[in-house]
């Protein structure tokens, strides 16, 4: 059974900086796929970043050149530093595989 627990969220200033973790159990990291989405209130679920199991990354255009993920297989978790952090950031943030399988979310907000 795959689980995944997100953690780091929190509250933050606009131009600060949060390290989101996403701890697997059931799954490997080093061989599978994970993203970052993110969701607003009113908002669809949206794509964030991706690491695939050869270690390519992905990121939506809006967060390319702020946010880096990155994985440490001896974890065997993936995380997501976010940098220059912005308003419209402000969601809750959730881990993914391509099976389909989802962490229960940490909240984000960027709030002066």
């Amino acid at each position: 059974q795959v689980r995944l627990v997100e953690s780091g969220g929190g509250l933050v200033q606009p131009g600060g900086s949060l390290r989101l973790s996403c701890e697997a159990s059931g799954i490997l990291v080093s061989i599978n796929t994970l993203g970052w989405y993110r969701q607003s209130p009113g908002r669809q679920r949206e794509f964030v970043a991706r690491i695939t199991r050869g270690g390519t990354t992905n990121y939506e255009d809006s967060v390319k050149g702020r946010f880096t993920i990155s994985r440490d297989n001896a974890k065997n978790t993936v995380y997501l530093q976010m940098n220059s952090l912005k308003p419209e950031d402000t969601a809750v943030y959730y881990c993914n595989t391509l099976t389909g399988d989802w962490g229960q979310g940490t909240q984000v907000t960027v709030s002066s």
